[in-house]
This record gives structure tokens, C-alpha cells and sequence, in this order.
């Protein structure tokens, strides 16, 4: 019973996220309303809201959801963070994205992208990623040189991102794409690793 009623509350928050991302895609982040949402979706503005706290985080699933404190902090003994870190982005980047879920993907990629609004918002999530981070490096590395750690670790990452999203908006398939992201984290992560002046030059 208690598995049938978490499947049917994840298939309500699939529905209200579905409706609210072709809301927005349609008619932009600004002209859709909460209750607008709500009355497509079929259900309260009560539900929506316990589903999703705010209009905001309709639009921002899944910004942020890395838990970069925690992949560190739950790293096996004799394991860098880095090396922590890195394993994490290879297996994203060896993950296979079923056609359906790239696209929305990109519809979510171009309604933050199109909104100063949720631009601040999705810069607000990663601040907190990076704070959190630092906090977890502090311990051994002391606040200062955690904090910029941190800052270079999360620049990085959110290059990463960045780039493989536009690859996929500029029209390149979802493989090769992907085989890119691949190539991409193993430089970032020899950059973090090993210094900028150490990287060969092409």
C-alpha cells in the first residue's frame, strides 16, 4: 500500500512539473501564473505547493542537485575529493538520456536561460552548492583555502554544464554530445588536479 501511494504521489509531481515546464515554454516564466499551473494540472494550489514551494523551483528541478558536499564527505577512506568528484561526473557523463527527458532538459535550459528571474534564482542554488562544499573542505583544509577550492570546483562544473548544454541546443546529437562532456570532465578535472601551468599546450 505505501509503495502504491508513493507512486502515485511521484506521478502527480511528474505531471505538475510536465504541465509547468510546457506552460512556461509556451508563454514564457513570467506570463504563467501558480494557479494557472495548478488548474492544468488537475489538482489544488494546496498540492502544488507540496509538491513545489515556490513558482521558482517548478522551473529550477533538478538545478543544483548535485550534492557536491555530500559526494565529498561520503568518499570511502584513502580517496581524494577530486577523485571523489570526478568519479560522480564520469558516470554522468556515461549515462545514456532517453530522448524524451533530453528534450525537456533543453526546454528547461531555454526558460532559465530566457528569464533574468530564474537566472539570479539558479545563481542563488549554486552559491548554496559551493557554500556547502566549503564547509565540508574546511575540516581539513581550513575555511579560507576551502572556500576558494570550492569556487574553483564549482566554476568548473558549471562550465562543464554549460558547454555540454549548448552542444545539444547548437544541434549535436545526444552521442556525441556526450562523448564531449566525457573528454571535458577528464581536462577539468586535470586542471583542478594538477594546476593550469601543468596542462600541456595545444
Amino acid at each position: 500500500m505505501t509503495g502504491l501511494r508513493q507512486r502515485k504521489k511521484e506521478q502527480t509531481r511528474r505531471r505538475i512539473a510536465a504541465v509547468a515546464l510546457r506552460l512556461f515554454t509556451e508563454r514564457g516564466y513570467d506570463a504563467v501564473t501558480v494557479n494557472e499551473i495548478a488548474e492544468a494540472a488537475e489538482v489544488a494550489k494546496a498540492t502544488l505547493f507540496a509538491y513545489f514551494p515556490t513558482k521558482e523551483s517548478l522551473a529550477l528541478h533538478g538545478v543544483g542537485d548535485d550534492d557536491l558536499a555530500g559526494i565529498v564527505a561520503s568518499r570511502p577512506d584513502g580517496q581524494t575529493f577530486l577523485d571523489a568528484l570526478r568519479a560522480h561526473f564520469r558516470a554522468f557523463a556515461a549515462r545514456q538520456i532517453p530522448e524524451a527527458d533530453r528534450d525537456a532538459l533543453l526546454a528547461r535550459v531555454r526558460v532559465i536561460q530566457d528569464s533574468p528571474t530564474l537566472q539570479s534564482a539558479a545563481n542563488a542554488l549554486l552559491y548554496q552548492q559551493r557554500q556547502a562544499l566549503a564547509q565540508v573542505l574546511a575540516d581539513e583544509y581550513g575555511p579560507t583555502a576551502a572556500a576558494l577550492m570550492a569556487a574553483q570546483i564549482a566554476a568548473s562544473l558549471l562550465t562543464l554544464q554549460e558547454t555540454y548544454f549548448q552542444r545539444l541546443l547548437d544541434g549535436a546529437s545526444a552521442e556525441d554530445a556526450r562523448r564531449a562532456l566525457a573528454k571535458d570532465v577528464e581536462l577539468a578535472f586535470d586542471l583542478l588536479e594538477n594546476g593550469l601551468e601543468r596542462i600541456e599546450r595545444r
